[in-house]
């Protein structure tokens, strides 16, 4: 049986003779098919881009042995000689698959949710007021553009994940360091969400109901490790354990709710903190401060959302290109008026006194300011669950690449990671300087150096680096290397300083 006559001809290759007939009944990932929307879809037909035609030339089946549900979300196509163990594919999963998927909204919503954060005032204190602003905008336009340039990456080399791509284009080294980036990022934000909710719930708990600590057994609502582990287990775990990264769209939209809920408060209630509060008036206005590249690094980590791209990529019910991009603008210009509107109203008030998390400047007995440390707590237990996909994706394609999927293996996974990142966030309070050094690491390489000197691989390579082509990716691989050494050493120095300890919760 060929494909239908619409698809490109290098796909049109027929069944050995002892084969019987299979029907394609899910539709291959995007880069290895003509366009289902329109011919804007294709990209300039370079050398590499038709040798991977050339591989992907086999009829394909899809789904059947996928290692991890986030490649099921991806429709990984499988080979019609990889299917040896057939009678054991997951047929009800792939019958799903066919009809699966979220629309733009669902994709949106995920993405913008992995993006919005409350650190972003405290950036633009340690830039400047208009230096911070500009690299608000500037860092939004560079990570728009690399989140697509991945799914680029994906169409030109024929891969479908992250990992794969770093494989094909720099082998076993480059497959390893992006797992590491991937998976130190991740579960870095994992710990760090915990810590968040257990910084942020208990203080509402409390604010709410002050004699609660009194309470022979309701004081342990208050209790921070009680908290961290309630939510963490009865929200986020079972949250984690789906299969397809789209059924997330729901807690990730109820997310985004929150997220607004808290720049509307903080827009509401800077004016009015009291007086002791408020930072210097004279530094609102500041141009530059020797804090530049801290700056960019907490921007770079508040937009990253690169690890999970592709995820997001194959979980649209119609994953092409165009949608994409639609996908990406709507999340980076949300999460960019978002975050503008936050910094902004923050810091003019807070100024030189702007912490990291900004609702930790106002009265711990402010009511519409528990409000939206309410939100960002549930923000932050429903945000977990995305980077665990991360995660567990990250081992299974390293490991079980070539692997049936396993349900004991996805719980295990699951299980595992999700408990580890939760106990060190009930014993630490402050996660110190090791997270900036992976954080701030993880997030240049995964957003603007992997992406980059990817493309510039896969790209003709009878242009040179300084083409209108290359040149971009060029640029953009430089600046994220100096931006990554730069980070690493501040880091590295912080952690000779009192500063840089790891603080212990009591």
């Amino acid at each position: 049986m060929y494909p239908d006559d619409g698809q490109e001809d290098s796909l049109r290759q027929p069944l050995l003779d002892d084969e019987p007939d299979v029907q394609v009944i899910a539709p291959p990932l995007r880069s290895t098919v003509s366009s289902r929307e329109a011919d804007s879809d294709d990209l300039e037909d370079t050398p590499t881009q038709t040798h991977v035609r050339n591989e992907q030339s086999m009829p394909l089946l899809v789904g059947l042995v996928d290692a991890s549900a986030a490649r099921g979300s991806l429709d990984r196509p499988v080979p019609l000689s990889a299917l040896d163990d057939i009678e054991n594919a997951d047929f009800e999963y792939i019958a799903a698959k066919s009809t699966a998927g979220g629309g733009v909204f669902d994709s949106v919503a995920n993405m913008a949710n992995s993006i919005l954060g409350a650190g972003l005032p405290y950036a633009v204190s340690q830039a400047g007021f208009f230096t911070g602003l500009t690299l608000l905008i500037v860092l939004c336009g560079i990570t728009d553009w690399t989140i697509r340039l991945i799914v680029i990456n994906a169409k030109l080399s024929g891969r479908h994940s992250y990992i794969d791509i770093m494989d094909h284009c720099f082998g076993s080294s480059g497959r390893a360091a992006v797992s590491f980036f991937q998976f130190a990022f991740a579960f870095g934000g994992m710990c760090a969400f915990g810590i968040i909710i257990g910084d942020t719930i208990p203080h509402v708990i409390r604010s709410i109901f002050p004699t609660l600590h009194e309470k022979p057994f309701l004081k342990i609502f208050a209790n921070r490790q009680f908290i961290i582990s309630l939510c963490t287990i009865g929200v986020s775990y079972p949250l984690s354990l789906y299969r397809d990264i789209h059924k997330l769209s729901r807690a990730s939209g109820l997310a985004l709710v929150g997220m607004c809920i808290i720049v509307i408060s903080v827009l509401i209630e800077g004016p009015h903190v009291p007086q002791e509060l408020k930072g210097d008036p004279s530094k609102r206005f500041s141009i530059l401060e020797p804090g530049i590249f801290q700056s960019i690094g907490v921007i770079s980590f508040a937009f990253v959302c690169h690890h999970n791209s592709l995820l997001i990529y194959g979980s649209l019910r119609t994953p092409t290109l165009d949608r994409f991009a639609k996908v990406t603008h709507i999340s980076t210009f949300i999460s960019l008026v978002s975050c503008l509107i936050l910094a902004i109203s923050a810091f003019l008030v807070f100024t030189n006194k702007t912490r990291g998390n900004i609702l930790n400047n106002f009265p711990v007995n402010d009511t519409i300011i528990n409000i939206a440390r309410f939100c960002f707590g549930l923000n932050m237990f429903t945000t977990l669950p995305l980077e665990l996909f991360v995660c567990r994706e990250v081992i299974e394609q390293y490991f079980f690449s070539h692997e049936s999927f396993n349900m004991q293996r996805h719980v295990f996974f699951t299980t595992t990671i999700l408990f580890a990142s939760m106990l060190v966030a009930l014993i630490t309070c402050d996660l110190g300087v090791m997270l900036e050094i992976t954080g701030g690491a993880s997030a240049t390489a995964l957003a603007f150096i992997f992406p980059a000197i990817c493309y510039v691989k896969l790209s003709n390579g009878h242009l040179p680096w300084h083409s209108r082509t290359k040149l971009p990716a060029v640029v953009c691989a430089t600046f994220g290397f100096v931006v990554m050494c730069i980070s690493l050493f501040l880091a590295l120095a912080k952690a000779w300083t009192p500063a840089g300890d790891v603080r212990i919760c009591s």
